[in-house]
Formats: structure tokens, C-alpha cells, sequence
């Protein structure tokens, strides 16, 4: 489940932000950014550039909160800036470089950080996500979590819900693969979801 849906806020403080009020803005902040940083987290593999695309969504909703035409819609509009930040970067040459490097390298660099909760796991969901190609990691987290639909996936890569249907049925045989949960028949996105 997404984390954005989660979040309650009084739709008075939304208006007050939609003013320009300060003490809005951090009610806002402290309501959302952890959502946008776990989202961006597990999209992007790199708590860094998460932590990045946290501070960049948040600059740019602050600054455009006038625009907001309903306070209901803020969680959504949040969600889409966040993602958009973090397509910015998984198009950026300097990612696609980092993507190439052999996997010591990008460790060195910081990314595949894991994080180690405490619980015992079968599957260690973030090292099976951090194993996919960036668009197919990408893909997977806003169908799977986000609830995105193909059309609304394709649409932000400027592509056709083909694509995302494409991506996603690769990425979720890769995660099946990964986890030893294959069984020979073919994993559709609701079930692979649940894994």
C-alpha cells in the first residue's frame, strides 16, 4: 500500500499552504516527507538521491502550492511530483553511467545500501528491487505500490501502456528468479505484487 494514501491532513492547513503559510508548509512536510522519501528510495536504490528528490519535491510544491486547484488532490500531485523528480534522474546521463559500473564500484559509491530492519525475512525485498534495471524497478513500484495503471506509467515515459505491461511482466519473471518463487507457471502483477 502506498504510503501517500495513508497520510491525513485537514484539507484547512492545504489552503493555508495553497497561501503561501509557513507553519503549512512544515505541517505538510512533516506529513509527507517520509512517503516521498520512501518512494523515492525505492525507485531510485540510492538513499542519497532520495533524499534529493525529497528536498526538490518539496521546493517545488512550496513554490507552486498556489496553483493546487483542490486540497484533496494534494497527496496525488506530491506522489506525481515525486515521481517526475525521480524519472528526471533515471534519464540523466550521469545515472545511466553509475547504472554501467561493475556492482563494487557502485557500492563504493553508495548505492545498494541496505537497510537492515531487524525482521527476518524469506526475501529481502529491497535487494531484489535493487537488482532490477532502473525502469523496470521503477515500473514495478508504481504498479505494484503506487497503484499506477499501465496507461498512467506509459504516459510518464512517453510511452504506450505496452511498454509498462512489457516491463513489468520482465521485472516481476526477474524477481521470481530471484526469490526461488517460480513454479513454471507464468506470474501475473497481482499475484507477483503480493510476493
Amino acid at each position: 500500500m502506498s504510503r501517500f494514501r495513508s497520510v491525513e491532513i485537514d484539507p484547512g492547513v492545504v489552503r493555508q499552504l495553497m497561501k503561501g503559510n509557513r507553519k503549512a508548509q512544515e505541517v505538510v512536510y512533516r506529513a509527507y516527507a517520509n512517503a516521498v522519501y520512501t518512494l523515492a528510495r525505492r525507485i531510485l536504490n540510492d538513499a542519497n538521491l532520495a533524499e534529493e528528490v525529497t528536498q526538490d519535491t518539496f521546493v517545488d510544491v512550496i513554490r507552486a502550492a498556489h496553483k493546487l486547484e483542490r486540497p484533496e488532490s494534494l497527496g496525488a500531485w506530491l506522489r506525481t511530483t515525486a515521481v517526475n523528480h525521480c524519472l528526471m534522474r533515471l534519464r540523466s546521463p550521469w545515472h545511466k553511467r553509475r547504472e554501467a559500473l561493475p556492482e563494487d564500484d557502485r557500492a563504493a559509491n553508495g548505492a545498494n545500501e541496505s537497510v537492515d530492519d531487524g525482521t527476518d525475512r524469506t526475501m529481502d525485498i529491497e535487494q531484489a528491487l535493487g537488482a532490477l534495471p532502473s525502469n523496470a524497478r521503477l515500473v514495478v513500484w508504481l504498479h505494484c505500490v503506487e497503484g499506477y495503471t499501465h496507461d498512467e506509467i506509459g504516459r510518464s515515459f512517453g510511452r504506450t501502456a505496452s511498454f509498462s505491461k512489457s516491463q513489468l511482466a520482465r521485472a516481476l519473471k526477474a524477481l521470481a528468479q530471484h526469490t526461488g518463487v517460480s513454479d513454471g507457471q507464468p506470474t501475473t502483477s497481482a499475484t507477483a505484487c503480493a510476493l
